[in-house]
């Protein structure tokens, strides 16, 4: 593991994105301990795109058009619904007080699902992850393996501060009925526009 790998890394997590737009969302709508469970939730999400990278499933959507296609559809689609249910008053940035294990599984759903539907990620980890992979390296696989648990740590660690941050402001927001209604705006913006990004994506 060389510091060029860690640097590259905390650029790419601290780079915002659905999952830290979630985070924050969860942090403002539900609190603290919320916008931990979904970072964890993010951080599960982009399990399935490592495990693709590693076991070359992602060169698939890299070299077929249709199976690309139906995968980032599914992401857009996804990504419209979060962004229609974000401007609900009942809707995602619904300000809540429920930490109940109920709660906690629809958040983790949700957050899981954020980054599974994006077939970037599997491409993206296909090119990142052997960059950091000496040529001489004798046992790629542990490597690689280390790699990703080390990208996962980072990401539960910057997306719970991102979400950290968010509760600790949310008292300043919820009380505000206009300020509120301009955040909701502004997230389901931010995910129609992170929607409409995937949409024109190429390969």
């Amino acid at each position: 593991m060389t510091i060029e790998f860690l640097i590259t890394s905390l650029v790419v997590v601290a780079s915002p994105g659905t999952g830290a737009l979630y985070t924050l969302a969860t942090g403002f709508s539900r609190g603290g301990r919320s916008s931990i469970v979904a970072a964890f939730g993010c951080t599960l999400g982009i399990v399935p795109h490592m495990a693709a990278a590693i076991l070359g499933l992602a060169a698939l959507l890299h070299t077929s058009a249709l199976a690309f296609q139906v995968f980032k559809y599914a992401g857009v689609a996804y990504l419209l619904y979060m962004a229609w249910k974000t401007l609900q008053e009942h809707g995602t940035l619904k300000v809540e007080t429920d930490d109940s294990a109920q709660s906690a599984l629809q958040v983790t759903t949700t957050a899981i699902l954020i980054n599974i539907l994006n077939p970037k990620l599997s491409i993206f980890f296909l090119a990142f992850l052997p960059q950091f992979i000496s040529a001489d390296e004798t046992h790629p696989l542990s490597q690689m393996l280390l790699l990703s648990a080390v990208f996962m740590l980072m990401t539960f660690v910057v997306f719970a501060l991102y979400g950290l941050f968010a509760a600790s402001i949310r008292n300043h927001v919820i009380t505000r009925p206009r300020v509120l209604t301009w955040m909701r705006r502004t997230f389901a913006g931010a995910f129609a526009a992170l929607g409409a990004k995937l949409a024109f994506a190429d390969r």
